[in-house]
């Protein structure tokens, strides 16, 4: 096992802490990065993150700073858990404090606004010569949190990364499996998001298993259909990254985007939908970045298409329901071999 012992995290919201706290547990150095003083006090004095994670207690041996230096200053391995549209700037922030060759790790799902650049993209621009890879999986916070027994992936084409990554965090409840395919493993998890918000919106609405159970498959579908359109590997997608994340996401009201949906469904505005939730929901953003990404390529995608009317332009639900059931029908499962003589 690697004797890398000090890890950094930047990003204080519930999967950063959560991070940060695996880490902590497993026996390393661990120091989160926080834009609040307060919220970092509390952390360090009461041992708990009560406006993300209240009532779980933290590990004793995580330190909670402001000062992106003094978190920074000689760590191997850096998780980093910002949202999108503040990634990049975090990044260039923390640059002059990072090693040329850093092991950096993104937790985010999500998209550059205006650019299209996932977050591993963004890394590779501001940091060309850092090792970099990206963490997905069915990996609510709270259940994590609480030690429920879950998995993760750790994407990268640094083996030397992938393997830092399982040891860091590895433990009786939380398994980490390894990936190379870093673009198809972080367009699972940000994808995934948009669908989740369709989910809470069908489940507002009362709709029954069987149109639960035809919502997650042709989402699978349509997320894989998009990402190997990008240069994704499709075998991805039946992974944890891909439907294991998937499920978790439009099945459980913990999950961020199935919560804005729900409040969707029962009628709330868009506004009211995301002020009520109080935390970022990436697949809001995520819709009209791939919506536009879907138009430009020429990629069919009928569920984000319809969903982009319900969610930016108020369009009357049962209209788009029924617009979507009328629509073009595809073959039911894509990707998969020809066979001779059927």
């Amino acid at each position: 096992m690697s004797q890398i012992r000090k890890v950094a995290v930047l990003g204080g919201g519930s999967f950063g802490t959560v991070i940060a706290n695996m880490v902590a547990e497993n026996g390393s150095d661990v120091r989160l990065w926080l834009r609040d003083p307060v919220l970092a006090d509390e952390i360090n004095q009461q041992h708990e993150n009560t406006r993300y994670l209240p009532g779980y207690s933290l590990s004793r041996s995580l330190l909670a700073s402001t000062s992106l230096k003094d978190v920074l200053s000689d760590v191997d391995l850096v998780f980093i858990s910002i949202p999108s549209q503040s990634f990049r700037q975090v990044i260039q922030q923390a640059r002059p404090f990072l090693k040329v060759d850093q092991m950096l790790v993104s937790t985010t799902k999500g998209i550059e606004a205006h650019t299209f650049r996932l977050m591993s993209e963004i890394l590779r621009e501001e940091m060309p010569s850092a090792r970099i890879g990206v963490l997905s999986g069915p990996n609510l916070a709270k259940e994590v949190a609480a030690k429920q027994l879950t998995a993760t992936v750790i994407a990268s084409e640094c083996a030397e990364l992938r393997s830092e990554v399982q040891a860091r965090l590895h433990s009786s409840y939380f398994r980490v499996y390894a990936s190379s395919d870093t673009y198809g493993v972080e367009l699972g998890g940000t994808l995934k998001n948009i669908y989740a918000i369709a989910a809470g919106l069908s489940a507002a609405l009362g709709m029954g298993e069987n149109t639960k159970s035809m919502l997650m498959t042709r989402s699978l579908a349509e997320m894989s259909r998009f990402a190997v359109s990008m240069g994704a590997n499709p075998m991805t997608f039946i992974g944890l990254a891909g439907v294991g994340d998937l499920i978790v996401t439009c099945m459980s009201p913990l999950s961020r985007n199935y919560r804005v949906g729900y409040a969707l469904g029962e009628g709330k505005s868009l506004e009211e939908a995301v002020e009520a939730l109080g935390q970022v929901a990436e697949g809001v953003n995520t819709i009209k970045q791939v919506k536009e990404k879907a138009s430009e390529m020429q990629i069919y995608m009928p569920l984000v298409s319809g969903l982009y009317e319900v969610v930016f332009n108020k369009a009357p639900i049962a209209e788009v329901v029924k617009m979507l059931m009328m629509s073009e029908q595809s073959t039911d499962v894509e990707f998969v071999l020809p066979r001779e003589g059927l």
